[in-house]
Order: C-alpha cells, then sequence, then structure tokens
C-alpha cells in the first residue's frame, strides 16, 4: 500500500539513524518499527524483541534399532515375533 506519512523531525532522524545501522532500506526500516510499536501497543508482547526461548540438549542413550526402514523389523522388535 502506499500512502504519504508526515514525520516530526525527531522521529525522521531516529528512522535514518535506525535505517543506516540495519543497512536496510528506508521503507523496510519504517515498516519493522511500525510492526514493533504495534505490537506493543495492542498488548501482543512486552517488547519490540521476541521472547527467547533456550533448551538444553539431553542424550537419549544409543537407539536399539540402527535402522527404521524395515518396519517388519521394528514391529518385530516393539511386539515380538507374534505382531502380525
Amino acid at each position: 500500500m502506499r500512502t504519504t506519512l508526515s514525520l516530526d523531525e525527531d522521529v525522521a532522524l531516529e528512522l535514518q539513524r535506525l535505517q543506516r545501522k540495519r543497512g536496510d532500506a528506508f521503507k523496510q526500516t519504517v515498516n519493522a518499527v511500525l510492526r514493533a510499536g504495534l505490537s506493543v501497543m495492542a498488548g501482543r508482547r512486552s517488547g519490540a524483541q521476541p521472547h527467547r526461548v533456550t533448551t538444553e540438549p539431553a542424550s537419549l542413550g544409543t537407539p536399539r534399532l540402527k535402522n527404521l526402514d524395515n518396519i517388519s523389523e521394528v514391529l518385530a522388535f516393539a511386539e515380538g515375533e507374534d505382531y502380525r
């Protein structure tokens, strides 16, 4: 959508600084800032950055079957030889 937008001088300067820092086009910078601001104002998140979740890896040990391509072998292992 194309529209004309009048910016206050201080806002325009901040956008230009952010544009240079990010290396984006002015349009991309304005859209990113508007999206972040709209999310905050709508209460969807508390800040402009998404919440990062980290998890710790856990070893599950060595698999008992190296290959799961042969379904008969997998069923025989899981249910015994009388799986049929």
